[in-house]
């Protein structure tokens, strides 16, 4: 039987791509495909409705993207914020608002419901609280909306409550604050904290009916909390280091899940053989259709 508050559902790895951290998952409906990346491993991956699944080599670290009305992608990345043609080839930086901090780098990022592009950085050693959260326009301006995180993660935003979510994963606390639609934000306060035995907050998405979809790096599961903060419920996974979920499918009825493998040993990899995998989750609810980035 499972614990108090765990489910079980049916989880498929999907893409046994092994990537040292899969991260960023992201559904591109124009193409009925979804991306996602390795970070470390300086790839991105594609795997359409077909179940074929591509692999790009990047010239430096992508740790997260979205794509743009105009095409491609826009995308955070050790070097600052890059517009991709991937099938073009084309690797641009764009804009770099922390070029005088050459040990961060950027880590998680999503567009907002109007098409801006917000994206945390991060000490790439994970030791000094040196991130910030930023908000970039469609004119590639850019804004320091938060400061002082050590691994920033998340975004994930609630239209109808008003709402954007973000963490600091080694202070293991989610933070939410209320965004107006000309991209002001107020009200910062904890949304969600987190002990040692739960593992850290990572990667996050909304479903439609406001609920926060949260993997936890070294907590073997997937967390579902209320608009409220509540945890309505665990879902156990096959891999100690979840990383970030979306959903995506036609109906935006699939949560895919990615993970990683970096930092295994032969007899750990042993007890999680697909870990860096791409997984399927078994859900009853519907997602919410991301907006490309208007830039």
């Amino acid at each position: 039987m499972a614990p108090q508050g765990e489910s079980k559902r049916r989880i498929e790895c999907i893409a046994d791509v092994r990537a040292n951290v899969g991260e960023g998952p992201i559904w591109v409906p124009r193409e009925q495909a979804l991306y996602w990346v390795d970070n470390k491993g300086r790839k991105v991956f594609r795997r359409d409705w077909s179940g074929m699944v591509r692999t790009f080599a990047t010239p430096f670290e992508i740790c997260c993207l979205a794509p743009r009305e105009r095409g491609g992608f826009i995308a955070g990345t050790d070097r600052g914020l890059a517009a991709i043609d991937f099938e073009a080839g084309r690797y641009d930086v764009v804009a770099n608002p922390e070029a005088d901090s050459p040990g961060n780098r950027f880590n998680d990022g999503k567009t907002d419901y109007w098409g801006r592009f917000w994206s945390g950085t991060m000490d790439n050693a994970e030791k000094a609280a040196t991130g910030s959260l930023y908000r970039f326009d469609a004119d590639l301006s850019w804004t320091k909306i938060d400061s002082g995180y050590r691994v920033t993660n998340g975004p994930a935003f609630d239209r109808n409550r008003g709402r954007m979510y973000h963490t600091d994963s080694a202070a293991k606390t989610i933070f939410a604050f209320d965004l107006s639609e000309s991209g002001e934000v107020s009200d910062r306060r904890v949304f969600a904290r987190f002990e040692d035995k739960d593992g850290s907050p990572d990667g996050m998405t909304v479903d439609s009916d406001g609920d926060l979809w949260v993997c936890f790096w070294d907590g073997w599961c997937l967390r579902r909390l209320s608009p409220g903060g509540d945890m309505v419920e665990r879902i156990a996974m096959p891999v100690q280091r979840p990383t970030s979920c979306a959903f995506g499918g036609p109906d935006l009825d699939r949560l895919y899940v990615t993970s990683a493998r970096l930092g295994f040993d032969d007899d750990a990899l042993s007890m999680q053989p697909c870990a860096g995998g791409l997984f399927l989750v078994e859900v009853e609810v519907r997602g919410v259709t991301e907006t490309s980035f208007a830039g």
